[in-house]
């Protein structure tokens, strides 16, 4: 072997002792390294903390699911009230001293025709001549009226809610033309298929010149 080749072979063994050498510092600096401690940072509860805070959240959801179903509720029911111009047609003032004797008027009470007649002597004893255990839906016309010559009824026919012609008809009182009922002067149903007598609203004369209709 030269002189050349052991020299150099002298210093590869050097080498890889000094590459042993740092590679064990290294492992053994990683083996002392120390984690970090965060147990100082864990909030730890007893069960009862825990469970007191769960009775919070409960309570506090509850409270704040009664809240908003009460304001659901509340918005609701304020879509169902009667806006202003209803509640201003709940009750009609009819002056009656311009109807003359014999004559009809309709006014309209909410949304609905309303028939005022004003009847004659003749025929306020006709109405009471009827045999009312002849007719189909049996009335007085006593029952139906306040004051004998005032008649105050809705103008919708009982069969399927047409609205009668006034004066007219077999008995001289309201006729339904599109299927043929027939009322009389009391507003009683004698001939046609509807079942009843046209109905009569709730009303009051505040004087006698004053019809209050609702």
């Amino acid at each position: 072997m030269s002189a050349s080749l052991a020299v150099r072979s002298l210093r590869n063994g050097l080498n890889l002792k000094h590459s042993i050498r740092t590679l064990s510092s290294s492992t053994a600096q990683l083996s002392n390294y120390q984690q970090p401690d965060f147990s100082s940072y864990l909030n730890h509860k007893s069960p009862q903390s825990s469970r007191n805070f769960t009775y919070f959240m409960v309570g506090s959801m509850g409270l704040l699911s009664a809240v908003g179903a009460k304001s659901t509720v509340e918005a609701f029911l304020s879509t169902l009230a009667a806006s202003a111009d209803v509640l201003a047609m709940a009750k009609v003032e009819v002056k009656l001293g311009a109807i003359p004797e014999g004559k009809n008027v309709i006014v309209k009470w909410q949304g609905k025709p309303v028939f005022i007649r004003h009847r004659t002597p003749d025929e306020i004893e006709e109405a009471n001549e009827v045999d009312i255990s002849k007719l189909r839906d049996p009335q007085a016309d006593s029952d139906r009226v306040k004051k004998p010559e005032w008649l105050i009824m809705l103008g919708i026919c009982t069969h399927l809610g047409c609205v009668p012609i006034g004066e007219a008809g077999d008995y001289g009182g309201w006729f339904c033309p599109c299927h043929g009922s027939h009322y009389d002067i009391s507003g009683r149903i004698r001939k046609g298929p509807a079942p009843l007598n046209l109905e009569i609203p709730a009303y009051d004369f505040t004087d006698d010149e004053t019809l209050m209709v609702g």
